[in-house]
């Protein structure tokens, strides 16, 4: 499965069309959740019927039966979770993707693609290094979106005569053996150092015996200690396949305390009446203002609202615009509006999911610059 890019999106969201609509899809294949292809077709069905019914469905009627065509087709879900696919048939566009981690479902047709939902997936992601170590052995892995992008093995063997007791047939060599292994965990580490640091790794997890632990711990170069998360409960041994299943669950837990605390600092923000904005109209109008550092958007929150091509003003009452008093277009979605104006600005943007303290506050907010 290729890596999705920066580079990527950026093409996609210059795209713009000359009149006939764009349809962009998100569709969760998740088979944690849809075991059955018939469970996101039929999810893809109610997406399409809501579709047809918004302004421009007529219109981009193909477009919706060439997404239902490729997703009937079947799909091969060993390591997609998330579909996103892009289509203008007047146009010449049709852009496929697959994504190891799921996405909300989501049909928008507008002027250009809707990219908001796939660059929150890539700003979230980030490289993650596992560290799986024995007493003889150490796998260094980095993984990215589900992917593994590297794989080292550092290998120091026992002598032969020692056994894992620490023990030989020629009398007790327990401390040469302690001394052995403590010089596998120190080549170990450096070893994680050199590699993770080169690769850009955010958070490190370990897998390692629970007599290992603090010694390894003890060797980690404070470049990889700031960035210690916590343990797997995986060994150096355990199948790729379910490694790579228990890094995933472990970043998920990860996004959530980090969504948990994003929401904390908004509430702090908006309660104290400084630098937090909640609410879609406070928002938009943060957002002209250029004030916002950090959006925060529950995830599925949509609205229909408009959108000034003269001064890019977003707003969710129309049509004349607020700010230079031009005539607005409608838009199916201003809140993916806003994210993407967001984004264009240099803003983080952090899709939650799952928060009811979100949700109390409209469930779209902003920490500002000012």
């Amino acid at each position: 499965m290729a890596p999705i890019t920066q580079e990527a999106i950026k093409e996609l969201a210059a795209f713009r069309s000359q009149g006939a609509p764009v349809v962009t899809c998100y569709l969760d294949v998740d088979g944690r959740r849809h075991p059955r292809p018939q469970d996101y077709e039929h999810e893809l069905e109610h997406l399409v019927r809501e579709a047809k019914g918004r302004s421009g469905g007529e219109a981009a009627a193909g477009d919706l039966a060439r997404i239902e065509e490729h997703v009937r087709a079947g799909l091969d879900r060993s390591e997609m979770r998330g579909l996103v696919v892009f289509s203008c048939e007047a146009e010449g566009m049709w852009r496929v993707i697959e994504l190891p981690v799921p996405v909300h479902d989501r049909i928008v047709i507008n002027a250009a693609p809707a990219v908001a939902q796939l660059e929150a997936v890539v700003q979230e992601s980030a490289r993650v290094g596992v560290l799986a170590v024995d007493k003889q052995r150490a796998r260094l892995l980095v993984f990215e979106l589900g992917e593994l992008l590297q794989s080292t093995e550092v290998v120091d063997e026992l002598p032969r005569d020692i056994d894992s007791v620490g023990h030989s047939d020629r009398g007790d060599t327990s401390h040469h053996a302690d001394e052995m292994v403590a010089q596998h965990l120190r080549h170990a580490a450096r070893a994680a150092f050199e590699a993770f640091q080169d690769a850009g790794v955010r958070d490190l997890l370990l897998a390692v015996d629970d007599q290992l632990v603090s010694a390894l711990e003890g060797e980690l170069h404070p470049y990889l200690q700031q960035r210690l998360r916590g343990r797997l409960g995986a060994r150096i041994d355990t199948p790729m396949e379910e490694l790579r299943e228990a890094v995933m669950a472990m970043e998920h837990e990860l996004t959530v305390a980090r969504e948990a605390q994003a929401v904390d600092r908004l509430r702090a923000a908006v309660g104290a009446g400084a630098k937090g904005e909640a609410g879609l109209s406070a928002v938009l109008d943060a957002l002209a203002d250029r004030r916002v550092d950090e959006l925060l958007v529950s995830r599925g929150f949509g609205e229909a609202g408009w959108r000034c091509d003269a001064c890019s003003t977003l707003a969710t009452v129309g049509r004349t615009c607020p700010r230079c008093g031009a005539e607005m277009a409608h838009v199916d979605d201003v809140v993916e509006e806003a994210v993407d104006v967001a984004f264009a600005q240099g803003c983080r943007v952090l899709v939650v999911e799952g928060s009811a303290d979100l949700d109390v506050l409209g469930r779209i907010g902003a920490i500002l610059r000012f």
